[in-house]
């Protein structure tokens, strides 16, 4: 009598970045198998960057000898706003010409296997709340800081998503009536201020005012050249204006916080993105201003922390929501 071959399977996790695709194979148990990145290409266009992902995933599976059917199913994390359910991808803004991109289709026109895709924010939360510094809480906020300020919402264990799929913009949360315009439409929205984009900015309008910085000499004037990276490593210096910035830019993520702690009240928010590396130089002054305005009550049992998995976080992540959706 021959024994019963057991197939193994497998999930594919796929983070879509404006500058690289981030590609990993992970077992049913979420053990990484294979990973890669890759540059997306973004400027050559939608149809090029899809077909980039499909060879991607066929180049994975044959290195590792692994066949089509294996393969349980398939999440994608993707940039701007989307309809999930109909696995179409509605705008990303830094991707030109991408506009009603149906991911989904794309992908089983080349695989057999189920394919879903959500907001690439919402799968690094899923990935930070089920294996990373979320896991263990079902009251939870994520906010990634980069060159803008994403965010996702876990209430009662349950990722919210609103009427359009797109709850949980706190980035656009308007702090200042009349502020720095942003490409929603709006002005004054909190992302143009505690980004790495928004605290360059806060550096160079003071520079601009006649304030000087060490950082001046590391660019030789050219303002262009500054980056977030540059300011933290200033601070560490005892660059007074860099503190001055950086203490700047944590009261205003402290306020904006305070209101997100006021209407979730969450255990913990994670602290993620590119931003996120400033660690305590920026955390220490949002915690001080949330402790002395957010509701104490709901203040006191919230904790501002990193997170943990870093770039791996949106792969694990799409992959784990994947696997859920197949289980619905």
């Amino acid at each position: 009598m021959r024994a019963e071959i057991i197939m193994r399977k497998y999930i594919i996790g796929i983070d879509l970045g404006g500058t690289n695709i981030k590609s990993a194979i992970f077992n049913l148990e979420f053990q990484k198998i294979h990973e890669r990145s890759d540059p997306t290409e973004a400027a050559k266009g939608p149809s090029h960057v899809l077909n980039r992902m499909v060879g991607i995933i066929q180049e994975m599976l044959t290195y590792e000898g692994i066949q089509p059917e294996s393969i349980l199913c398939m999440g994608m994390g993707i940039p701007g706003l989307l309809d999930p359910e109909q696995g179409l991808s509605l705008f990303s803004p830094n991707f030109p010409d991408w506009e009603n991109i149906h991911v989904v289709n794309h992908m089983i026109n080349h695989f057999e296997f189920p394919a879903y895709i959500d907001n690439d924010v919402r799968v690094n939360l899923y990935g930070e709340w089920l294996f990373g510094a979320g896991s263990g809480y079902k009251n939870l906020i994520l906010i990634t800081l980069g060159t803008g300020l994403g965010s996702g919402i876990v209430n009662d264990g349950k990722v919210l998503y609103g009427t359009t799929s797109s709850a949980g913009e706190i980035g656009h949360m308007n702090m200042y009536r009349e502020g720095r315009p942003c490409r929603c439409g709006s002005s004054g929205c909190l992302g143009r201020y505690v980004s790495a984009i928004g605290m360059v900015k806060t550096l160079t309008d003071k520079l601009e005012e006649g304030r000087s910085s060490m950082i001046m000499k590391w660019v030789k004037g050219d303002w262009t050249a500054i980056t977030a990276r540059m300011i933290s490593e200033a601070y560490d210096l005892g660059d007074s204006l860099a503190v001055e910035v950086m203490h700047e830019t944590g009261e205003i993520l402290g306020f904006g916080l305070s209101n997100v702690i006021n209407l979730f009240n969450p255990e913990v928010i994670i602290v993620g993105g590119g931003m996120s590396a400033a660690g305590d130089r920026l955390l220490n002054t949002v915690r001080d201003t949330v402790k002395n305005h957010a509701l104490h009550l709901s203040s006191g049992v919230c904790h501002i922390v990193q997170a943990k998995l870093g770039g791996q976080a949106g792969m694990i992540g799409a992959a784990a929501y994947a696997k859920n959706k197949m289980s619905l």
